[in-house]
């Protein structure tokens, strides 16, 4: 059950809209898992969800959510650090600044399609995957997710990312910068595939701040705020 718990507070990827709707899909886990005495489950999770929304991961999806946290940022791929530092000396440093932040624009976009992914991953953990979670490591429910929803989750974002660059003009403005810098002289040219590179940064990103918020609440009791959080938490802290 305190797997459950940490594990939807690690899925906590989603729009603080879509958040009540999700919460009442969660299934009710307490019989399922044994010696979890009189604690609910379902608000247990509810509550982690929320914490996780609010401290952490819905910040993702807000402007610069990505663009102006350092831990996240979606630098230029490596395969372009040489484009990057090469525009900066030709003067077109702006036209650099520009598409990094519109790599961060579309990751932002993306992590919306999240929750859904993860409300499943949820319903159809085992009781085995629930007992290596409650037993694991500070990482252990993040690992969870990453391993069962990876591949669903780049499904979903990558689509959006393409549509964001679309939508915010990435695609024209990446454009014009790989067409600019292919024209200098003596330059390697370069054609990187920027959505595929963008959909894997995002997804590392947003599994790096639900690791930051699983890590908290596991080992910081003053981190769990309600009464519930302190009762489901403890039983972890006896494991």
């Amino acid at each position: 059950m305190k797997k459950i718990l940490l594990l939807a507070i690690t899925f906590s990827l989603t729009s603080c809209a879509q958040v009540p709707q999700i919460l009442n899909q969660l299934p009710q886990l307490s019989s399922q898992i044994p010696g979890v005495g009189g604690v609910d489950i379902a608000a247990g999770l509810k509550e982690a969800l929320n914490k996780g929304i609010t401290v952490q991961v819905s910040k993702l999806t807000a402007v610069d959510g990505f663009y102006k946290n350092e831990a996240v940022k979606i630098l230029m791929p490596e395969e372009l650090q040489k484009v990057d530092a090469t525009l900066r000396k030709v003067g077109l440093s702006s036209l650099a600044d520009e598409g990094i932040k519109m790599l961060n624009r579309a990751a932002e976009d993306a992590v919306k399609e999240a929750t859904p992914i993860f409300v499943s991953a949820v319903k159809n953990m085992s009781f085995t995957d629930a007992k290596n979670i409650l037993l694991g490591n500070d990482s252990a429910a993040t690992s969870y997710l990453q391993g069962s929803t990876t591949t669903a989750l780049y499904g979903k974002f990558n689509p959006v990312i393409k549509s964001s660059f679309e939508k915010v003009g990435a695609d024209v403005v990446w454009k014009n910068i790989i067409t600019k810098y292919n024209t200098i002289p003596l330059v390697k040219k370069v054609n990187p595939d920027l959505t595929d590179y963008t959909t894997n940064q995002a997804l590392s990103g947003v599994f790096k701040m639900i690791a930051v918020e699983e890590k908290e609440i596991r080992n910081n009791i003053s981190a769990r705020t309600t009464p519930l959080l302190k009762s489901v938490f403890a039983m972890q802290d006896g494991k």
